[in-house]
């Protein structure tokens, strides 16, 4: 394996200097009628992506996590876009502890263990920090690995679904650059060959596998059906490697052709081959993007080309939306679409 995990040691240091509590004011309930209200307080924690895995939040640490639920006692809070910033209140008194509930967390991302935290009491704030197991790849890089449509054919301005993902997760997470390896008219058999080389080149935190779209052509594949193509195997492959490389795999499905200039068997195909690209995230315990499903649900599928293949920007835009859902959704949110996902794969 090339690289190592990122390590979560020194959390100890979560302990000192990093929790803040202020008091919220006296808004608890009586515990009786001759008895005064007993006073809560309000907690402020910053979520925020731990890069080098030292607890602390350093200089060019500008990524945060949103949509994490914080708990500290009886008090939850949730961490806001951009900012990643959370306000607990109704915390009562106490030698208590605050930790993250892992069901909020997007996919892949690691929590520190609970950190104790005397209320009233402390310093300045709570910051919690979150680690992914990229190993030595770069932080906040997502590739998009793939064919023409990963390419941005038939976009306007030949970036494909690029910046409009990339605008997408820099307001959610603070920071995020999309970089996409598009190999036109390549089957999937043809980029798995090159797999490693393109990591390499890149090096990406996440990496977004969409790929099939061209094995339609292959006579063996379109006579013998999805089950006697090479598209599972290939992409079971492009997974493992990305693996190996300490990325975090994404997996689309296949988006459908244009109804109204393509052959109905060939969306047939795709659908079939989409239910073993289902299966198959599940089986490698990988994030899913279900693009197919996203495409489908748009009022008028044909309105999303640009010819009877590639999208057009509308068309792009629904792909940035799509892969968008899968990386910032909430582990619950994922597990309820699709039960037997786990998250968190180990190389």
């Amino acid at each position: 394996m090339r690289h190592s995990l990122t390590s979560l040691g020194h959390l100890g240091a979560l302990a000192t200097g990093l929790l803040a509590v202020a008091c919220g004011g006296g808004g608890g309930t009586p515990a009786g009628p001759s008895e005064p209200p007993v006073p809560t307080y309000s907690v402020t924690a910053t979520v925020f992506y731990d890069q080098n895995g030292n607890g602390q939040l350093d200089s060019g640490e500008n990524t945060r996590v949103p949509g994490v639920q914080v708990a500290i006692g009886t008090g939850t809070g949730t961490s806001a876009a951009g900012t990643g910033i959370a306000s607990v209140t109704g915390i009562r008194e106490g030698a208590l502890t605050a930790a993250v509930r892992t069901d909020s967390l997007p996919a892949y991302f690691e929590p520190p263990p609970p950190v104790p935290i005397q209320v009233p009491g402390g310093a300045a704030e709570i910051r919690i920090p979150l680690t992914l197991p990229i190993g030595n790849n770069k932080p906040n890089v997502y590739l998009g690995l793939g064919d023409s449509i990963t390419f941005g054919d038939g976009s306007s301005d030949g970036q494909g679904y690029r910046l409009k993902l990339q605008n997408l997760l820099g307001a959610h997470f603070a920071r995020a650059e999309v970089q996409l390896r598009g190999r036109s008219g390549r089957a999937s058999v043809e980029v798995a060959s090159v797999i490693r080389r393109t990591l390499r080149d890149h090096d990406p935190a996440y990496t977004l596998i969409l790929l099939g779209t061209n094995d339609w052509h292959d006579q063996t594949c379109q006579n013998g059906g999805p089950s006697a193509c090479y598209t599972i195997d290939a992409l079971r492959t492009i997974v493992a490697e990305v693996k190996d490389w300490q990325s975090l795999p994404v997996l689309a499905t296949i988006i459908p052709v244009n109804p109204t200039l393509a052959p109905a068997s060939r969306n047939a195909w795709y659908d079939e081959t989409n239910v073993r690209i289902r299966a198959l995230a599940r089986e490698q315990n990988v994030l899913l993007a279900d693009l197919n499903a996203d495409f489908r649900a748009a009022a008028s599928l044909s309105s999303l080309y640009a010819d009877d293949v590639h999208p057009n920007d509308a068309g792009y835009q629904v792909m940035a939306q799509g892969w968008f859902k899968a990386i910032s959704r909430a582990r619950s949110a994922a597990a309820s679409s699709s039960p037997r996902f786990g998250f968190g794969f180990r190389p």
